[in-house]
C-alpha cells in the first residue's frame, strides 16, 4: 500500500496493491501494521455500508467532542467525490477541505481524523460507499456543516439541480457557526 499525507495534516490517502488478471483482481484494502506505521494507532469499532444513486450528497457530517469519529472510507462500487472539512480548533487549515475521487476502479481510501466533517457526492450511476470508525453513532453528538457554504468553497462537480439531499443536510450549519 502506498500511504500519502494530503495538504492538510493527518488526513491520508491510501492506494493498495492490485494484482489482477483475466479473472479480474485482488487486493489488501487494510493490513493493520501497514496502517500503523504510517497514520498511527487507531481503534475502529464499526464498519458502515450505504448504498446511493447519482446525484445524492450526503453531508456534511461529523460528531463533537468524545464522541468524534476517525474515518476510514473508500468505494466498493461505482464512484464518488469524498469531501473532509477540517473543524479541528486551532488547527492551522481550520476551514480547508480536502476533496479525493474514490472509485471501485481506482481502490483509493481515505483515512480522515477527528475533528473533520464529512461527506461524499455519487458521480455514477450508483455508488457502493464503506467506511471503518474509532466511535459508535451517537444522535445528541452529531452536526451537520452546509455543504454549499460559500466560505467553503467545495466544488461538488454536479450542477446544484442534481444534487439530491436530505432535509437535515439541507439545513446544515454555517462554517462561521464552528469557529
Amino acid at each position: 500500500m502506498q500511504f500519502t499525507e494530503t495538504d492538510i495534516k493527518g488526513v491520508w490517502l491510501i492506494e493498495p496493491k492490485r494484482f489482477g488478471d483475466s479473472r479480474g483482481y485482488f487486493m489488501e484494502s487494510f493490513r493493520l501494521s501497514e496502517f500503523e506505521a504510517h497514520v498511527g494507532h487507531v481503534v475502529f469499532v464499526q464498519d458502515n455500508e450505504s448504498m446511493s444513486h447519482r446525484g445524492v450528497l450526503r453531508g456534511l457530517h461529523m460528531q463533537r467532542g468524545e464522541w468524534g469519529q476517525a474515518k476510514l472510507v473508500r468505494v466498493s462500487h461505482g464512484r464518488v467525490l469524498d469531501v473532509n472539512v477540517d473543524l479541528r480548533p486551532g488547527s492551522p487549515t481550520f476551514g480547508r477541505h480536502v476533496a479525493v475521487e474514490l472509485s471501485q476502479e481506482n481502490g483509493r481510501q481515505l483515512f480522515v481524523p477527528r475533528g473533520f466533517a464529512h461527506g461524499f457526492v455519487v458521480l455514477s450511476d450508483t455508488a457502493q460507499f464503506q467506511y471503518k470508525v474509532d466511535n459508535y453513532y451517537h444522535p445528541e453528538a452529531e452536526c451537520t456543516l452546509r455543504y454549499d457554504d460559500p466560505a467553503l468553497g467545495i466544488d461538488w462537480v454536479l450542477p446544484e439541480s442534481e444534487l439530491d439531499l436530505s432535509e437535515k443536510d439541507r439545513r446544515g450549519l454555517p462554517l462561521a457557526d464552528f469557529s
